[in-house]
């Protein structure tokens, strides 16, 4: 007897996005069992389309960013037992019809991810305007996730083992690498396969590539901040403190050869003294809290 046919669901973050979200949903509906569009605030006729085109559309009410849709479609497909997930934009970056090959390298390899990948092959690369590829590639390198070279790619598909264990919690654009660094915590395989790219498709005014990378470089630095507070806290708190050593053993140095009171040592002892006993207390007790949150798990 065969097994059981996935239950395969798009999910489509969406914002402003009218002019191009009919031909994205047309194109993938041919690949999959249903579509779900998060509109995210959009005060244009994105969500109206997408229902007219049979997809189920989730609304909020105001824009609350990428994570906040995607966190919305991943609850949504749950909810909806789907078996595999595929996520890409709606603004026409991503060809539908690269959809299969995606499904194929993951039944092929066994991946729970599968990253559709604008950097793997140059051509692809060439397509990117120059601001969005510099931009693209510092991003990847400071949240670099199992040597994946486009953490920042939303077409991607996702098995069940990732729907049920991954609920994104990052309210903007880092919620790509947000997903990632969980899956690879939890010791889920992540492939990488070349898609292609189109970036000549009319595009209302979005937060644009300066806000996008503050926003996920923020977030990764808390990300880093929660998963290794003895590094993240401990190591400056250490070197705090170690300066307010030196600096207060120079102040009682100076002060029995010549009686002077040394006001800026004194200062930069008891300054790095707090900050560092600050440092090294939030280390510990942050790394006490996670433990206890992972063994709860």
């Amino acid at each position: 007897m065969s097994s059981r046919k996935p239950f395969i669901v798009a999910c489509i973050p969406a914002y402003n996005e009218e002019k191009t979200i009919a031909k994205v949903l047309l194109k993938t509906k041919k690949y999959v069992d249903k579509v779900i569009v998060c509109d995210d605030g959009s005060t244009d006729m994105t969500a109206e389309i997408a229902e007219a085109l049979g997809a189920e559309v989730i609304r909020h009410e105001i824009n609350m960013g990428k994570g906040a849709a995607i966190r919305s479609l991943f609850r949504k497909a749950r909810e909806e037992n789907a078996d595999v997930i595929i996520t890409l934009d709606a603004d026409g970056q991503h060809d539908p019809d690269e959809i299969p090959i995606l499904l194929n390298i993951m039944e092929q390899s066994g991946a729970d991810i599968v990253v559709g990948s604008r950097f793997l092959t140059e051509e692809i690369a060439k397509k990117i305007p120059t601001y969005r590829y510099i931009g693209n590639r510092i991003l990847t390198m400071v949240t670099s996730v199992e040597g994946i070279l486009d953490t920042q790619s939303g077409f991607r598909i996702y098995s069940r083992r990732v729907i049920e264990s991954i609920q994104p919690a990052e309210m903007g654009y880092a919620v790509d690498s947000e997903i990632l660094y969980k899956a690879s915590e939890r010791g889920l395989k992540i492939v990488e396969v070349p898609v292609s790219v189109e970036y000549k498709v009319p595009k209302p005014s979005k937060k644009g590539p300066i806000f996008q990378a503050l926003d996920v470089s923020l977030s990764m630095i808390k990300q880093l901040s929660i998963r290794h507070p003895l590094i993240f806290y401990g190591v400056p708190g250490f070197i705090s403190l170690l300066i307010a050593l030196i600096s207060g053993l120079m102040l009682i140095h100076l002060f029995n050869l010549t009686r002077y009171f040394s006001l800026p040592l004194a200062m930069i002892t008891i300054g790095f003294g707090i900050l560092g006993a600050i440092l090294c207390s939030t280390a510990v007790l942050l790394w006490i809290l996670v433990s206890i949150i992972r063994e709860m798990k």
